[in-house]
């Protein structure tokens, strides 16, 4: 199952065969239930996941209770640990929305297989910021249309 959900996810389709069976020796499926937390914002970022089905929201915390609603991910869709980045820690937090079953991929492994293989290392790193990018221009448009709607008065009018 592992094996098949990696050759068919795009990111994944530049491996060669012993490189998917190499990862996928090391991923694990999980399932969480709805209102699982998946990751917190700080903590290692030691995984990459893809979502094989359920929902998963990532969340912005703001101060205790409160979060902003980044983006919410269906099947297929990847998050977590950016191998591309070198970041050292999660930096939103991620929960199922509903039950969910994930594949969790050692990130630290698909880098060792990406510098190893310097081609197919960076066709998984365009991929892969490309997906990133996409969510972060699609965050910008979210709030750009909540700046657009917040009642803004010109300084001229408050003198």
């Amino acid at each position: 199952m592992t094996t098949t959900t990696l050759e068919a996810h795009e990111v994944f389709r530049f491996l060669r065969p012993d490189q998917v069976r190499s990862l996928s020796e090391t991923a694990e499926e999980i399932s969480l239930g709805a209102g699982d937390t998946v990751y917190q914002k700080g903590q290692a970022a030691q995984h990459l996941y893809v979502i094989i089905e359920g929902q998963v929201a990532l969340r912005m915390p703001i101060r205790r209770g409160v979060s902003v609603l980044v983006d919410q991910l269906g099947p297929g869709a990847m998050f977590g640990s950016c191998v591309c980045m070198d970041l050292p820690t999660y930096t939103l937090s991620a929960h199922c929305n509903e039950p969910s079953r994930l594949l969790k991929i050692d990130a630290r492994l698909l880098k060792k297989l990406m510098e190893n293989d310097l081609p197919m290392g960076y066709a998984i790193q365009t991929q892969i910021s490309k997906i990133y990018f996409q969510r972060y221009l699609d965050a910008m448009h979210k709030l750009q249309a909540i700046v657009m709607n917040l009642a803004v008065e010109s300084e001229h009018h408050l003198a």
